[in-house]
Order: structure tokens, then sequence, then C-alpha cells
């Protein structure tokens, strides 16, 4: 007798293969990584918040002002400003302070910086400088002006020394500090630190090794510097002269403190805003916000280009 088959055929399962020590670890960073990314993005909130209100719209606003009409039409006839000889000459104004201020800013700043690198980095001294640079590098605007104004005004300290100890006056052919000249005394003032605190860490990135082998291969000093030391510095002092000529070019408070109108863009563009001074065409600041940002584009794209070329012995 045969007997009946009770049901189907049985199937053979695989058992789940068990998830190991390792893939549970991964699983768990993993999911640590997740949270803190969150938090760190909900951390920078307030910053992006910040930075939109108080940099991104007003920026675009006052540029994108320049391409409108009094009516409120778009229109490019506004940027027939930029051949306006008072707008010519406030970006030759401009260009020239910065540039001026910029390289004696990099010169003298460099030249500190290369003192510095004598002293040892936990010293005293040097603290003390490098403290002293990040404040002054920040120092401007109308106590600046101020404290020029004090010291070599028509009054000032210096000034007067000067006449009564050595009959130099230097406000003879009138008082050179309220003009665009006079502006780069105070503007070398914020340049010189600035340039030390962009430009000291990449001296200090100039290993002592490469002047070891270079003197074992029977190079002098001076062909170390010239072939080596040189060239290697070379992109972050260029970076570094183009930061400092951003900053002369930005910079509106000093400048507003010493000079009623004029001279240069910034204040140029105050002007502006309180009476249209260009007759025919409407929202002239604007058109000079435009230039700005454009100008300014150009250096910072330069710099940042600059910045990674140097980087590349820096690590």
């Amino acid at each position: 007798m045969t007997t009946a088959s009770a049901g189907p055929a049985a199937t053979s399962v695989a058992p789940a293969p068990a998830i190991t020590a390792d893939a549970a670890d991964r699983r768990v960073a993993g999911h640590r990584a997740r949270r803190r990314g969150g938090l760190a993005w909900l951390g920078l909130t307030p910053f992006a918040a910040y930075v939109l209100l108080f940099l991104a719209v007003p920026a675009v606003i006052a540029v994108g002002s320049g391409f409108f009409d009094g009516s409120g039409g778009f229109t490019l006839a506004n940027l027939a400003a930029f051949a306006d000889p008072s707008v010519i000459r406030a970006f030759v104004g401009s260009f020239g302070l910065s540039a001026v201020s910029a390289v004696v800013g990099a010169v003298v700043g460099a030249i500190v910086c290369w003192a510095l690198a004598a002293l040892r980095p936990d010293g005293l001294v040097r603290s003390m400088i490098d403290s002293a640079a990040s404040v002054l590098a920040q120092f401007g605007g109308v106590m600046l002006a101020f404290a020029f104004i004090a010291t070599i005004g028509a009054q000032g300290l210096v000034t007067a020394w000067l006449v009564s100890a050595f009959h130099v006056d230097l406000n003879a052919n009138g008082t050179f500090l309220y003009t665009v000249p006079g502006l780069v005394i105070p503007y070398v003032y914020f340049q010189v630190p600035l340039m030390v605190l962009t430009f000291m860490p990449a001296l200090e990135g100039v290993k002592t090794q490469w002047g070891e082998a270079a003197a074992t291969l029977g190079a002098s000093r001076l062909t170390y510097w010239r072939r080596i030391g040189l060239p290697v510095l070379a992109p972050a002092f260029w970076g570094s002269l183009l930061l400092l000529f951003a900053n002369g070019f930005s910079s509106f408070a000093t400048a507003a403190a010493l000079i009623s109108q004029g001279g240069i863009v910034p204040l140029t563009i105050r002007t502006q805003l309180t009476s249209e001074t260009i007759i025919g065409l409407q929202n002239v600041a604007g058109v000079l916000a435009f230039g700005m940002v454009v100008v300014m584009a150009v250096v910072m794209s330069g710099y940042a280009l600059l910045q990674r070329r140097a980087a590349r012995w820096q690590r």
C-alpha cells in the first residue's frame, strides 16, 4: 500500500544573515554623522539669515537699482554714467588710493613678517604683535580719522611740533590729510597689520629643511631665496596684495570722516544717494555700486586663484 503525500513538498528557507558587529558600527556611525550634520546646519541658520538679510538682499537691491529708470522700468541707459568725468575721476582716485596703500602696506607688512619669523612663536613679543595686528587691522572709521586729525591735522600735535622745531609745515599748500592722496596715510595704518595677518602664515610655512638642502647642494643664501624662497612665497604675497587692494577699494568710513564729498567711488555713491548730480540719469548710485561689485569680483577671483596656488606647498 502506498501512503499518499500529506501535502506539498517542503521547501527550505535560508536563514537570514546575521548582522555583523562591523556593519552595526557603520550604521550607528552613519546615523550619528547625519545627526551632527543636521545640527551643524541648524547652528548655521542664524548666520545664514544674517548674511541673507543684511548682506545679500541689500547688495542685490543696491546693484539692481542701477538698471531701472525713474518710473521703475528696466533700462541700460544708466550705464552711461561710467562715461561721466566725475565718475571716471572717482574710479581713478579709488584705484590710485587702493593701489598705493596696498603696495606700501604689503611691503612694510612683509618686512614686519620677516622680522617676526625670527622670534619665538609663543614668545611675549610675538604674541603682543600678533594681538596688536588683529586689533589694528579692524581699527578704522571715525576713531581712526580723529586720531590722525589730532596728530597731523591742521592743528595736530605733530604738525605744530614740526613747525616749531624745524619750521616744516605739512599743510603749507592746504590741509593734506583732507585730500585723496592724504588718505594714503590712514589707509596704510590698517593695511600693514592686515598684511601681517595674511602673509605671516605663508612665511611660517617655509621649511628650514629647504634651506639646509640647498646649502648642502652648494647654493648660497641669495641663490636659495632667488630660486626657492621667493618663488614659493610669491603667490601668497601677490594674493595678500590683492586682498589689501580690495580692502582699500571698499573702505568708506575713514574717508567719509575726512573728506566731505567725491574723490573716490564710495563717497561718490553717498553723494548720488543724497542728490542726483548727473543730469538725465537716475539711480546712478546703483550703477556705481555695480561697478564696485565687478571690480571686487575680479580682484577676489584673482586672490582665490593665488591662494589655491599658495596652499599647494603649505599642506
